[in-house]
């Protein structure tokens, strides 16, 4: 059973998105935390895979709060659950460690596929052993990828690049 974290200042929104961890199979709800402060303490108090972020909270920023996680040496993953849609926070977040990012507002169908994947991703990391080759590491990392070659710079076709390389 994965355990989660939901970390929401606004009630109706954290008891959806509480309502939504529970009905989604395999996961459970943890604690349901209000502010940054609650969630470290929530983290200090109990076992947790997987914490649910929103980014605006009353007592900062969401980015922040990964920082102090991380700076605490907690083991969980983070999946950011916000309205913050400035691509500089996405950057952050990546930066620190989300593994994902939902932008509110989302249905229960996208965050339970969110979850899901989640669930793949973390039974990969947690069965241990050594990467078979570069899918295995694309998909541990979330399969950030190309999905086909990058195109060429105007005037460069294959042949140059290719003799470049060499």
């Amino acid at each position: 059973m994965i355990r989660v974290l939901v970390v929401e200042d606004e009630p109706v929104a954290a008891e959806a998105h509480r309502a939504y961890v529970d009905r989604t199979p395999g996961f459970t709800t943890a604690a349901v935390a209000g502010s940054g402060a609650a969630a470290l303490d929530a983290l200090a108090r109990q076992p947790v895979d997987l914490v649910l972020l929103d980014m605006n909270l009353p007592d900062g920023h969401g980015i922040d709060l990964c920082r102090r996680i991380r700076g605490a040496g907690a083991q969980v993953d983070v999946l950011a659950v916000t309205s913050a849609r400035e691509l500089a926070t996405v950057r952050a977040a990546a930066a620190h460690g989300v593994v994902g990012y939902l932008l509110k507002p989302f249905t229960y169908p996208a965050l339970r596929d969110r979850l899901a994947a989640y669930a793949e991703y973390h039974a990969r990391l947690h069965a241990g052993g050594d990467a078979a080759g570069q899918d295995d590491v694309d998909r541990v990392l979330g399969g950030v990828r190309p999905s086909r070659p990058a195109p060429l710079p105007k005037g460069m076709g294959r042949e140059t690049l290719d003799a470049v390389v060499a």
